[in-house]
């Protein structure tokens, strides 16, 4: 599950260890998000250690049994925390946190070493596990569920407010649904 929205991804600003709040938008899609939720019963429940993952995971009804995993966190953006895409390519033309350096930040192959330690906690539980995070470090933890590398998690878009769901067909780790709106985009 993707947190709700913050002002940060509303205008696309990097938002790694900048810990913004949810919008009240935000905070209405966390909500839905429960209803989405609600019924299922998982055998852990994990979050990013940011407000904004933690938010959405208590307003979707699971904050008494939510537990923080620090790996969770975003990218650390370095010196392009709270900076925007196009902002960064006026100095580094065609620039990707995918593809290009990050200075003061985390490699792509740093994120890849954080989720498949996330990875190893999941496939230990017996029955399904719900993690509220961040794009970034879900795209990803779902190349690297499906054994691709780090970099191929900019193959996954991911919205605010979404939930995805990785399973298994048979031995085959798989994509079950991705991006799925809790409510309004």
């Amino acid at each position: 599950m993707r947190h709700g929205e913050t002002e940060w991804s509303k205008s696309g600003r990097h938002t790694g260890r900048s810990d913004i709040p949810l919008t009240d938008r935000g905070r209405h899609q966390a909500r839905l998000a429960g209803e989405r939720l609600g019924g299922n019963h998982f055998g852990l429940v994990i979050s990013s250690p940011m407000s904004r993952a933690l938010d959405t995971a208590r307003l979707a009804g699971l904050g008494d049994r939510v537990q923080v995993d620090p790996d969770l966190c975003e990218w650390n953006y370095g010196d392009y925390e709270g900076i925007t895409t196009p902002e960064i390519r006026r100095s580094v033309p065609d620039w990707t946190v995918w593809t290009h350096p990050v200075p003061n930040g985390e490699t792509a192959a740093m994120i890849g070493n954080r989720v498949d330690r996330v990875i190893w906690r999941i496939r230990a539980v017996e029955g399904d596990v719900v993690v509220f995070a961040h794009g970034h470090v879900l795209r990803v933890l779902t190349a690297r569920w499906l054994g691709l590398p780090p970099e191929a998690g900019r193959l996954f878009g991911l919205d605010t407010a979404t939930l995805s769901v990785l399973g298994w067909e048979r031995e085959t780790a798989v994509i079950e649904r991705w991006n799925e709106a809790c409510g309004m985009r």
